[in-house]
């Protein structure tokens, strides 16, 4: 899964690859944990700062819960042209099948703020869905 953002002629990539945690101990309370793993490549001629992010996680069951705050996993990354910044981090849900989208709001080096749609993808216990 990928998503694009165009804007101040900067084209920023975001792949996401998602696993279950099974071992979790969230596992014992009826829940469900998911790593997820996120790449983000500059695409443009310029730097940009990751500075905030928004993520919606929403359950099989219809149960929403927002996330937000500054940077990613404490970090706000500054990425020249054809960098890349991987991080990993989890989420826990009361279903074996749900799912997360959001955006990451970036600041070009000459101040111009993008926000940049991370589409939806889904968090699934292997086997779970067909």
């Amino acid at each position: 899964m990928e998503t694009r953002a165009v804007g101040h002629d900067a084209i920023v990539k975001v792949e996401v690859k998602t696993r279950h945690l099974a071992e979790h101990p969230a596992a014992k309370k009826g829940q469900f944990a998911f790593a997820y793993q996120i790449t983000i490549t500059n695409h443009s001629d310029v730097k940009v700062q990751l500075i905030n992010r928004y993520w919606l996680i929403t359950d099989g069951g219809g149960k929403r819960s927002e996330v937000e705050g500054a940077g990613v996993v404490g970090k706000q990354p500054t990425l020249a042209p054809g960098d890349d910044f991987q991080y990993t981090s989890g989420a826990i849900i009361d279903t074996p099948v749900g799912t997360m989208e959001g955006y990451y709001e970036m600041e070009c080096e000459d101040g111009e703020m993008l926000r940049i749609p991370i589409e939806v993808f889904r968090l699934a216990v292997p086997n779970s869905i067909n």
